[in-house]
């Protein structure tokens, strides 16, 4: 073999190792969107845990079903874990840095809320679910899907016209869960019994916070907006 025949298999062989290096970055970079989605998805999966638990109450039940629970959101952290470990890695990302870090945590905050609300019904006890507790539960899975729609159309931003009108289904969806909230307190206070106003007023505060959580995730997307357009 003469030596620009070496040479031309020196190159083809550089060019291959490029081209594997470049698919090895590729498979190596993350989908920040779709990370966002599966987070979302698990925010969903322990909202309908709860909503199911709640609706079917078996007080002999709650601690199986906090563990439950507390597995989602376990899962929910490792994943969220992973978004920080790619993000201070990566120097490309689709959005910027601080808004890829500030999403993940705030979705994560969102899966945290309803492991709590969950968790108040087995530290305080409570035997029986209200009816403003079922009701509050169904618009915490209402909202975490209005996310999840929302997050679903936010990968293809800015090219989407839909972004928007999902976004505002979340912020409506919170203001009902105000209203629902503030009726169940009123009621409340009716009651004679200490424990149970201490119980439900602490398991009604974290109910309304995931919803807060839901809302405060819109807020995020929002600002991507803005800075983008």
């Amino acid at each position: 073999m003469g030596d620009k025949e070496k040479d031309k298999s020196k190159e083809k062989e550089k060019a291959k190792e490029k081209d594997k290096n470049k698919k090895k970055k590729k498979k190596k970079q993350m989908n920040y969107f779709e990370a966002f989605i599966d987070a979302v998805e698990l925010s969903c999966l322990a909202a309908e845990m709860l909503q199911s638990v709640l609706e079917n109450f078996d007080r002999s039940q709650i601690e199986s079903q906090v563990k439950e629970i507390h597995k989602i959101e376990h899962t929910a952290d490792l994943e969220q874990h992973v978004v920080v470990q790619k993000l201070m890695h990566e120097f490309i990302t689709p959005i910027d840095r601080e808004d890829i870090n500030r999403l993940s945590h705030e979705i994560d905050a969102v899966t945290d809320s309803v492991e709590e609300v969950l968790m108040n019904v087995y530290m305080y006890r409570i035997e029986e679910i209200t009816p403003a507790a079922n009701e509050m539960a169904a618009l915490i899975v209402r909202c975490c899907r209005a996310l999840k729609n929302a997050m679903e159309e936010f990968q293809n931003f800015p090219k989407t016209k839909m972004l928007h009108e999902k976004l505002v289904e979340i912020h409506d969806l919170e203001e009902q869960a105000d209203r629902i909230y503030s009726k169940a307190v009123y009621e409340l206070y009716g009651s004679q019994d200490p424990i149970k106003v201490l119980a439900w007023n602490q398991t009604y505060d974290h109910m309304e916070s995931c919803c807060d959580a839901c809302e405060h995730v819109a807020n995020a997307i929002e600002s991507v907006m803005m800075k983008n357009t």
